[in-house]
C-alpha cells in the first residue's frame, strides 16, 4: 500500500507565491500617483480595447497588472459590490477602503483554498478633496493590502520602478508632470513609451462627483512631447 505524498504547509503557501510573484512579473507594468489636481495612473498598455484601468464608482477607480481575465473578474464584482451599496445606502458610503477590503478577503481566500492562486495585482484608488486625503491601496495576490502614501507602482520590475521614482516625487507634481513621469519610469522596461503604448486615466480633484478621465489621443501626445 502506497503512503501519500506530504507536502509541507509552509512548501505549499511558498510555492503559490512563488508562482503568482512570476506570472505578475512577466505583465507590463502599473504606476500611479497622488498630484496636486488629483490622481494619475499610467499603464503600459498598447491595447485599446482591453482596459487595465476603469472607473469603479464617482471618485474610486481600479487597475490591474498580471492575467486580464482573472483582473477584469474582480473589477466587475468590484462594480456590482459598489453600485448595490450606493443604491441601497448612499453614493457617499461607498468608499475605497470597503472595496480593498473585499479585494483582500476575495484574494487570500482564493490563495489559501484554490489550486490555482490568481496572477495579479490590483489598485484600488479614491480622490479626496486634498491630497493628504487621497488614498490608494495596493492589495497583492494573497490579499495583503498596502496603503500607499504619494506613488505605488503594481507589476513588471516594480522594484526597480519605485527606486527610480522615489527621489523624483514631491509634493508639487501635478497631473502633465505625474504622466510624463510615469511614462518615462515605464520605459525603464524598454524603449521609449509614446502615447500609443500607453493607457493613462485621472481622477480630477475638481469634480463634484464623477472623477474618471481618460487621457489619450491626441491630448495624451501633447502632455508627453511638452516634457
Amino acid at each position: 500500500m502506497s503512503m501519500p505524498f506530504y507536502v509541507s504547509p509552509e512548501q505549499v503557501m511558498k510555492d503559490r507565491a512563488d508562482y503568482a510573484r512570476k506570472g505578475i512579473a512577466r505583465g507590463r507594468s502599473l504606476v500611479a500617483f497622488s498630484t496636486t489636481d488629483g490622481i494619475v495612473i499610467v499603464a503600459e498598455n498598447p491595447s485599446r480595447m482591453l482596459n487595465k484601468i476603469s472607473e469603479i464608482y464617482d471618485r474610486i477607480a481600479f487597475a490591474g497588472v498580471g492575467k486580464y481575465n482573472e483582473f477584469e473578474m474582480l473589477r466587475i464584482a468590484g462594480v456590482r459590490q459598489a453600485d448595490v451599496k450606493g443604491y441601497s445606502f448612499a453614493r457617499e458610503d461607498v468608499n475605497a477602503r470597503s472595496l480593498a477590503n473585499a479585494y483582500a478577503q476575495t484574494l487570500g481566500q482564493v490563495f489559501t483554498h484554490e489550486m490555482k492562486p490568481y496572477e495579479v495585482e490590483i489598485l484600488v484608488a479614491q480622490v479626496g478633496e486634498r491630497p493628504d486625503d487621497d488614498e490608494l491601496f495596493h492589495i497583492l495576490y494573497d490579499g495583503t493590502v498596502m496603503d500607499e502614501q504619494g506613488f505605488t507602482v503594481l507589476g513588471g520590475q516594480a522594484e526597480a520602478i519605485a527606486d527610480h521614482l522615489r527621489p523624483q516625487v514631491g509634493a508639487d507634481l501635478d497631473r502633465d508632470g505625474a504622466i510624463r513621469l510615469g511614462a518615462g519610469a515605464l520605459a525603464l522596461e524598454g524603449e521609449t513609451l509614446g502615447a500609443a503604448s500607453l493607457e493613462v486615466a485621472f481622477l480630477d480633484r475638481r469634480r463634484t462627483r464623477r472623477a474618471f478621465v481618460r487621457v489619450r489621443g491626441d491630448d495624451l501626445a501633447t502632455v508627453l512631447a511638452a516634457g
